[in-house]
């Protein structure tokens, strides 16, 4: 794989994955559905997850193509500060918008 798709298929994976938490009501996808609503400790949970995920998915594409290239604690806090942003649309679809379009007109 190439570099260019390399990363394509990690900025891919880290959009999906950052909004995947407020889309679903099951645990990790695949767990028991919660009812009435999955906890947002829960979502926090899932995020970080994905994030590890998403962040080894990288680690290991970047040793395929070549040496990894050593990295601070500023690089891991950037990387979740922009995991974050990447999980705003989901965030804004669950708690401001969707509760809005639910509520009553009265």
């Amino acid at each position: 794989m190439s570099q260019a798709a390399s990363v394509w298929l990690v900025l891919v994976v880290a959009v999906m994955t950052a909004n995947l938490p407020f889309v679903n009501e099951r645990l990790f996808v695949v767990g028991p559905r919660l009812r009435p609503d999955k906890a947002f400790g829960w979502r926090l949970l899932e995020l970080a997850s994905y994030a590890v995920l998403t962040w080894g998915l990288g680690s290991g594409l970047e040793a395929s193509i070549g040496q990894r290239a050593p990295q601070g604690w500023e690089f891991y806090a950037a990387g979740a500060c922009l995991f974050i942003t990447l999980a705003s649309p989901g965030f804004v679809w669950r708690y401001l918008r969707r509760g809005k379009l639910e509520t009553p007109h009265g």
